[in-house]
């Protein structure tokens, strides 16, 4: 069993939902950020989603992308990131996933990418513009490396394509639970309960839902059958932090 794919079934097993809190690299600055994923990490999270930061984020809202450009000014680079985590390898309690887009991963390397993560402690990836028919190479080199790349779905994943990521997918299956950009949302769009239902259907592995969250009150008005196993959230811990709050009250909240 993955890494990843353990951290959520231990959850389970404990009766509740996992934590994946998502946070940009180098934000709010350099120094920060670090004592941010040490304080995620103290205080419940799972898996930390860590952002590499992209002049274009096609899918980020604007909280996402507003954090980005500030990384990008403070000099956020692929290699301040690995350099950052190598030193740091083995100190955190949660698995680590790097999440971003192909282009800064392809200019680092992939192999090159691939190998350092394993050094520094990373467990998988999320690439939100990597397609399926074109994620062999990156997903073969992950794997080599016992890194596991996370499949995105989302209301327009139709049920066959769905079968053939199960048929390759490790760790946990991301469900976006809206067409769009990420960003807090009052409420779950309506048809997430069926998409939910559909996912499980497909993927054994467990279910993580993201993109809109911005309480638990969100997941307990779900269907008992349906509830992910684990709970992303993003924009709003990026707000809580720009706001000058800390992660652990934030994290005390979901924890509740």
């Amino acid at each position: 069993m993955h890494i990843l794919e353990k951290k959520l079934r231990d959850a389970a097993e404990q009766g509740r939902t996992a934590l994946i809190p998502f946070v940009t690299a180098g934000y709010p600055t350099l120094e920060r950020f670090w004592s941010v994923i040490e304080e995620l990490d103290d205080n419940g999270a799972d898996v930390i989603e860590i952002g590499v930061p992209f002049s274009d984020p096609v899918a980020d809202g604007p909280v996402v992308e507003s954090a980005s450009v500030a990384a990008l000014k403070n000099g956020v680079t692929m290699r301040w990131i690995m350099e950052g985590l190598r030193e740091r390898a083995g100190r955190f309690k949660a698995s680590l996933v790097l999440m971003g887009y192909m282009n800064p991963f392809l200019q680092y390397g992939l192999e090159k990418l691939a190998r350092e993560s394993r050094e520094a402690g990373v467990s998988g990836f999320i690439v939100p513009d990597l397609p399926l028919d074109e994620s062999e190479v990156m997903r073969s080199l992950l794997k080599e490396n016992g890194l596991a790349l996370i499949t995105l779905v989302g209301p327009n994943t139709g049920e066959e394509r769905m079968k053939r990521y199960a048929e390759v997918s490790e760790g946990y299956v991301y469900v976006v639970s809206v067409m769009g950009t990420t960003g807090e949302r009052a409420s779950l769009p309506p048809e997430v309960p069926e998409v939910l239902s559909r996912v499980r259907g497909a993927f054994s592995l467990p279910v993580a839902l993201g993109f809109g969250l911005r309480s638990p009150e969100q997941l307990a008005e779900l269907p008992e059958g349906v509830r992910p196993d684990a709970a992303v959230f993003g924009s709003s811990l990026l707000r809580h932090i720009a706001e000058g709050k800390t992660p652990a009250d934030f994290m005390n909240v979901w924890r509740s």
